[in-house]
């Protein structure tokens, strides 16, 4: 019997297992990676709701949200309002055509580019502040699951909700009913 003992001491280690330590320099150990990929995915999460966090807009910024709404209304209205003029008085939308193809090639490239320069330039702040606001909810996601299971454990139907285990005084407690003054204060009130 301290034959095989030893020879298994000796593939096993003394207390310690090594062939388990002696596979874990060939390959990876996957309860330990999983644990290293949740934690790094926790802080890059941390890091980049970090990067996002900022105190809010001032009313600058509001004022200019506001003034930046404005731009496609008003070239809706307009092109509605040309329209209209044009057939209320067409010779005063002929004049003004007139005068608009007077305007040189250059220039209605230039107004374009600033048009789309300035519509994709909003188009890019809105799409970062939605990333912004994703990344700092998706931050807040590990602490709200672990608020939704601690709420779900408070739940009367879950499983141990009333568990006593083997304190016999609550099990008693668990299970006498007592009077409540509150609610036979309110039923004296009320007659």
């Amino acid at each position: 019997m301290g034959l095989i003992t030893n020879v298994l001491g000796l593939i096993f280690g003394n207390r310690r297992n090594v062939l388990r330590e002696t596979v874990e320099v060939f390959r990876e150990n996957a309860e330990a990676g999983a644990a290293r990929a949740h934690d790094m995915q926790g802080a890059a999460l941390s890091q980049l709701a970090a990067e996002f966090q900022y105190g809010g807009k001032s009313r600058f910024d509001r004022f200019m949200d506001g003034v930046n709404r404005l731009p496609r209304p008003l070239l809706a209205l307009g092109t509605l309002a040309l329209m209209g003029a044009a057939l209320t008085d067409p010779v005063w939308f002929a004049a003004r055509m007139q005068g608009l193809a007077l305007v040189p090639e250059p220039l209605w490239w230039l107004l374009g580019v600033i048009v789309s320069f300035y519509f994709g330039a909003r188009h890019q702040m809105k799409s970062q502040e939605f990333q912004q606001g994703l990344a700092a909810s998706m931050a807040r996601a590990p602490q709200v699951a672990r608020n939704i299971a601690v709420l779900e454990s408070l739940r009367a139907d879950s499983p141990a909700a009333a568990a006593t285990g083997t304190d016999a005084a609550a099990r008693l407690d668990a299970t006498e009913t007592e009077v409540n003054p509150a609610l036979r204060a309110w039923k004296t009130r009320r007659g």
